[in-house]
């Protein structure tokens, strides 16, 4: 396998991940949330887990970045 099947396969992993990350950011919002409507706009810190799953998006969305432009060098 090349180097450019090796960076596909991450960029696949890492977009499901960030997808998963950026859904499980919904909480308590239900499927309402999926659509787009507000069941509440009350502004609350991030802690705990919230916190993490925050710093697991910025770092999957950073990683999907850099693999994205390691791709399009590669490829070139």
């Amino acid at each position: 396998m090349s180097l450019q099947g090796y960076f596909d396969i991450a960029l696949i992993i890492t977009s499901i991940a960030l997808i998963a990350s950026v859904i499980l950011q919904n909480k308590g919002v239900g499927l309402g949330g999926l659509t787009g409507s507000d069941s509440g706009s009350i502004f609350t810190a991030r802690r705990g887990i919230e916190k993490t799953l925050f710093w697991i998006t910025v770092g999957a969305s950073i990683v999907f970045f850099i693999l994205t432009l390691a791709t399009v060098i590669i490829s070139k």
